[in-house]
């Protein structure tokens, strides 16, 4: 390796770990850089998925007060998050590298919707008395499902869980935002410990993503909580629209 791919690789783990921590789809970044720099589509989205792993453990360091009060809610989805993991890892290793790629752009465009309509379907549920704290079952089974996506590549895989989060729960975007960098780093680590024992890694581009990553995750929480939730929710519209895009566009 390079020393120009090494910064490179660096670089662009830090703006992943960041936008990771902020809103989602940093994977958009970093598994195209990869390919670019000359690796195999597998092994480049399993070094990825490893590398970016503490961008979320520094960004939900970051998120701790956004995060008190929340262990319940967030212990619930863990088992579902992680089984889903599973399977999706499992049918990265069996499938064609494109077999989900038609279908989650339209997933992540409704998960945009979602989380743009999320203060008015707030509203409406408190206005009938249905004001929700706690994951139901549509918030189980949706982030099962999501965690199976973000398993096999994860792109965006945040967007979705937030938008699932913002219908389903009522709470500041801001903490369910830190909620969701917190399931998010469930799911890739789940990922990475199966990949670490079933299929080759580029120890090299994780060493280096995770030193970029790391500090990335820190900067996009002190970022993250700083910005105001209709800050917040146009920047969530803005990534995902363009995730949506750049996914249908490649596929």
């Amino acid at each position: 390796m390079t020393f120009s791919h090494a910064v490179i690789i660096v670089t662009v783990g830090f703006i992943a770990g960041m936008v990771n921590t902020i809103v989602g789809s940093g994977t958009l970044l970093t598994f195209p850089t990869l390919l670019a720099l000359g690796y195999h589509a597998v092994i480049a989205n399993v070094s990825n998925t490893i590398g970016l792993i503490t961008g979320y453990l520094t960004g939900a360091i970051g998120y701790r007060r956004e995060l008190e009060g929340q262990a319940r809610r967030i212990l619930v989805l863990l088992p579902g998050a992680i089984a889903g993991t599973i399977i999706g890892a499992v049918l990265l290793l069996a499938l064609p590298g494109s077999a989900f790629r038609h279908v989650v752009p339209f997933l992540i465009l409704l998960a945009v919707v979602l989380v743009v309509a999320q203060p008015r379907i707030a509203k409406w549920r408190a206005d009938r008395g249905g004001i929700r704290e706690h994951p139901g079952v549509l918030l189980q089974s949706g982030t099962f499902l999501t965690s199976i996506y973000g398993g096999y590549f994860g792109a965006a895989q945040s967007v979705i869980l937030l938008g699932l989060f913002g219908i389903t729960i009522d709470d500041d975007l801001r903490r369910l935002n830190a909620a969701k960098t917190v399931v998010s780093g469930v799911i890739s680590t789940a990922a990475a410990v199966f990949f670490a024992f079933t299929t080759t890694i580029a120890w090299q581009v994780v060493g280096l993503m995770v030193i970029g990553s790391t500090i990335g995750g820190q900067v996009g929480a002190v970022i993250g909580r700083r910005l105001s939730p209709q800050v917040l929710r146009a920047a969530i519209a803005v990534v995902g629209t363009v995730a949506a895009i750049r996914l249908l566009v490649t596929s």
